[in-house]
């Protein structure tokens, strides 16, 4: 290539560059998604009650739960809702006052987890340590709490745990102490999950200035 064609090829070349970025160039991303169904026979929910004599537990159950998660953005959405009636600490007279006197199960039979976004990063496929913020409905009333879980994502299955404290008291909800007995204002919540997962990958096209 004698010098007249090589200045030739630089002149067009830059004209070439030049037009693609006038025209603007489409620009494809790729988003990874996720949808976590959560599993009611392989869920547990527990409770811890601390009281002055002795230490309360119970259980409640999985009535159903999807998630939709965008592992790029954080975003999430779905819910995860417990039977609020199915709550069960192993004794009869205590289970009835808790429901007809703090839970009012039958009037509030559900318990509603909406979460709306992650903090922190969860990758497609493994382990991580994040915190779901969202709207944790329960007894007629919405409040906004953030929930510390490990999650654990495979190719078609995924598993999480989380631990988190609800304030009932400081909610509204009756709390169940008297004369005798002292109960906390506050109960711990232990969730351990799995479910089936589908995995999904979106793509977009974005245009540069026209």
């Amino acid at each position: 290539m004698n010098l007249t064609r090589l200045r030739a090829f630089t002149i067009l070349l830059r004209l070439t560059l030049g037009v693609a970025a006038l025209l603007g160039e489409s620009v494809t991303s790729a988003a990874q998604g996720a949808t976590l169904q959560l599993d009611p026979a392989h869920t547990t929910v527990k409770i811890t009650l601390s009281a002055a004599l002795h230490t309360v537990h119970g259980t409640f159950k999985l009535r159903a739960g999807t998630l939709q998660l965008d592992t790029a953005s954080g975003k999430i959405s779905g819910q995860i809702v417990v039977d609020a009636r199915s709550g069960d600490t192993d004794n009869g007279s205590r289970d009835r006052k808790m429901h007809k006197d703090v839970l009012e199960s039958e009037h509030y039979p559900e318990i509603v987890f909406h979460p709306d976004r992650v903090e922190g990063r969860v990758i497609a496929q493994g382990k991580s340590s994040v915190k779901v913020h969202g709207i944790f409905s329960v007894h007629g009333a919405d409040h906004e709490i953030t929930v510390p879980a490990e999650v654990d994502i495979g190719a078609d299955h995924w598993s999480a745990s989380a631990r988190f404290t609800i304030p009932y008291a400081q909610w509204g909800i009756k709390n169940p102490s008297n004369f005798f007995l002292h109960v906390s204002d506050s109960v711990d919540i232990d969730i351990a999950a799995e479910g089936s997962v589908t995995k999904t990958v979106t793509s977009s096209a974005t245009n540069g200035p026209q």
